[in-house]
């Protein structure tokens, strides 16, 4: 992946990272504010009740303003008549379990006259509690104008585990981004070794073009020499000298149009191309690979003349690695076969060859870069696996589509489907 679009890709996701903490955090904040308020009018709706019954059972009338006053954590509730604590605490429990309040509550009695705690009592209310027993014994106050106050101790761990399903999803946010984190590093940890990496081939293939030049003109010089032409055995050994650094010379070649390709200096020269003259000239310039091994190649079309729009070059490159697949991946004599027909405005472009075939599995991870397939028996096999990931490259760096479908021990066919033009 170029290192622009990686620079994007992580910034976007950090953008997305922090936006989502910060949903997440005011999401919370939110909740929490909304389920206090919840709380304080659920509370202040059965101290209402409360207060009401209490006045019922002495046949007294409820003070006109300031009946209940939130002071911090506590509720306050002027009653303005005496108070029995058996009968409070009886219409607190009931109350507060009617309104589902099962938390644990301390209520007080106060003497307005002298501002004195007359009487104090804890109550625990827990979910899925079915009965409550009361205190016993509890004093009653005729003769005094009394107000009573409740606080929630547990109120925090009431509304917290109230709020459970939310706080288990942001846990849950808040790892998967630790995670996104922790992988972000990761990959520009590996971005690094990469870029590294790709500094230390491309230099290196760089530095093989000195001496792979040098190393030409040397071999021709010795293979035009007169007294080399005379001794047939240092012939063939500058002959394979020559052939060997020819070979390297594409290796080379390959490597460096690979990293254009990746750094996206690549630019294609486009010109008109007859197809099927041009396959007739690659086929002579190949044939004498397939000779070497007792095999043949042929070209299947009724096609006269279609015209397409292609850099000469990489086309060349592109059927060239698929014809050099074709014998390395083969056990026998190696036959392909050019297939070439014209539907409306694409010409479908077929190579076949008889080759030791390809797993399916396999075939998915066929133009990776590095990637090569397990050959079996099969050991004369080289090279760097950089082949069919530069056909993929220039097939879609010109717009076309390529398949390959292989069957074992019977062969790959790789398909080409190329736009036409008229000429």
């Amino acid at each position: 992946m170029p290192n622009n679009s990686l620079r994007l890709i992580l910034i976007l996701g950090s953008l997305a990272v922090c936006g989502v903490l910060l949903f997440q955090s005011f999401w919370l904040i939110e909740t929490w504010s909304i389920k206090n308020e919840e709380f304080d009018a659920t509370v202040i709706k059965s101290l209402r009740k409360v207060a009401v019954k209490i006045a019922d059972v002495n046949k007294s009338e409820l003070p006109k303003s300031n009946l209940i006053q939130k002071r911090s954590a506590s509720y306050a509730v002027n009653v303005n008549s005496a108070i029995d604590a058996n009968i409070l605490e009886d219409f607190l429990v009931r109350t507060f379990d009617e309104a589902s309040l099962n938390t644990a509550f301390t209520y007080a009695v106060y003497d307005c006259a002298n501002n004195q705690l007359e009487y104090e009592n804890y109550c625990n209310l827990s979910a899925g509690q079915d009965t409550y027993e009361k205190g016993q014994n509890l004093p009653t106050f005729d003769d005094l104008i009394y107000y009573f106050v409740i606080s929630f101790p547990k109120r925090s761990r009431y509304l917290i585990n109230d709020l459970r399903t939310n706080v288990m999803f942001s846990i849950i946010t808040i790892f998967a981004v630790f995670i996104f984190m922790y992988a972000i590093y990761v990959i520009l940890k590996q971005q690094k070794v990469t870029d590294l990496q790709k500094d230390f081939i491309n230099n290196m293939t760089h530095e093989f073009k000195t001496p792979i030049s040098s190393i030409k003109i040397a071999s021709d010089v010795i293979i035009n020499a007169e007294g080399v032409k005379s001794a047939p055995r240092i012939s063939q050994y500058a002959a394979i000298i020559k052939d060997q650094n020819n070979r390297l010379n594409n290796q080379v070649e390959k490597v460096l149009n690979i990293a254009r390709l990746e750094k996206d200096q690549f630019k294609l020269n486009l010109e008109i191309i007859e197809l099927v003259d041009f396959i007739k000239k690659l086929m002579r310039l190949e044939k004498l690979k397939f000779d070497e091994n007792n095999g043949f190649l042929c070209l299947s079309t009724e096609e006269q003349n279609v015209f397409i729009k292609a850099d000469r070059l990489h086309l060349t490159n592109v059927l060239s690695n698929i014809l050099e697949n074709a014998i390395k991946y083969c056990d026998k004599s190696s036959d392909v076969q050019f297939e070439l027909i014209k539907r409306n405005n694409k010409a479908i472009l077929k190579i076949k060859d008889n080759g030791i075939g390809i797993e399916k599995e396999n075939i998915k991870k066929l133009f990776d870069k590095f990637y090569r397939v397990s050959t079996g028996n099969v050991h004369n096999v080289k090279g760097f696996g950089l082949g069919l990931y530069y056909v993929k490259n220039i097939c879609d760096a010109h717009g076309w589509k390529i398949d390959v479908h292989s069957k074992i021990k019977s062969g790959t066919t790789f398909t080409i489907e190329i736009e036409t033009i008229k000429n």
